[in-house]
């Protein structure tokens, strides 16, 4: 990716920056990627993946022991703060492997820390949407049939209006956060910039990111039928695949990038 000689003011900077054309199965490549890199940093990378092993299982344990509210608890301060800054962490690990450089999880979590400001911001977005979504779940209870033995024509209608609406805000999630957290670890960027920069990448390439959804929800799957364990590696997989898609997708070149210490 080219690197502009000089950067305007941010005030002149567009909203959003420009994408790439994918091919439709652009994301096995990333995928053989971010093996690569765990194959290349596994120390440091499966670290990440058993936090989140462990942060997978007192997630869950908070919603055996207080139900929803202890769901809700537990994605807002597991998944939607620290997630991205562990998620940012492996972005440091592939940033830095891609330099030509020795990575380690104390620097690499350093890197995250640099841009931590961004990604709250941009947890506190994701807060937002799972709020509402929260809200809309609830709200969904006036479609289930209102009788003592509902035939499976009723409770197909209320099943289905019910999974239209998690997808639409699955989607929501996925093209907000496909390509914005890999841009504010690299670029002085605001969160409202990169998140714009990814909705507008994944609608240029549907067909793209419609495989990259799938292999993401393929392997949260996984993770579910391993009780978890899987994700000590999928994660990690994952989220190193995910660097190498926005490098290869988002030219942020116009936006400076944030220093960061070789050593």
């Amino acid at each position: 990716m080219s690197e502009a000689t000089g950067h305007r003011p941010p005030e002149e900077l567009p909203m959003l920056a420009p994408c790439r054309n994918l091919r439709p199965g652009a994301a096995l490549h990333w995928l053989a990627l971010g093996w690569a890199d765990l194959k290349a940093a596994p120390r440091q990378s499966l670290c990440y993946g058993a936090m989140m092993v462990a942060l997978s299982y007192l997630i869950s344990a908070a919603a055996w022991i207080w139900g929803n509210l202890g769901l809700y608890l537990g994605l807002v301060s597991g998944f939607v703060f620290v997630g991205p800054w562990l998620a940012m962490t492996l972005y440091a690990i592939s940033q830095r492997l891609e330099r030509g450089e020795t990575p380690s999880l104390k620097r690499s979590l350093a890197d995250a820390g640099r841009s931590i400001g961004g990604a709250m911001v941009f947890a506190v977005i994701l807060v937002v949407v799972l709020l509402v979504w929260a809200r809309a779940a609830n709200t969904l209870y006036i479609f289930f049939p209102q009788i003592s033995d509902p035939g499976w024509r009723d409770l197909a209608w209320f099943l289905g209006i019910g999974s239209a609406v998690g997808a639409l805000f699955c989607l929501v999630i996925f093209a907000a956060s496909a390509f914005s957290l890999p841009m504010l670890m690299e670029r002085r960027a605001d969160a409202v910039t990169a998140v714009i920069t990814s909705v507008n990448a994944v609608l240029r390439n549907k067909q793209a990111m419609a495989l990259w959804a799938a292999i993401i929800v393929g392997s949260v799957l996984l993770g579910v039928v391993t009780a978890w364990l899987a994700f000590a590696v999928v994660l990690p997989v994952i989220g190193h695949a995910t660097w190498h898609g926005y490098r290869e997708t988002i030219d942020a070149s116009e936006w400076p990038m944030i220093d960061r210490p070789s050593t």
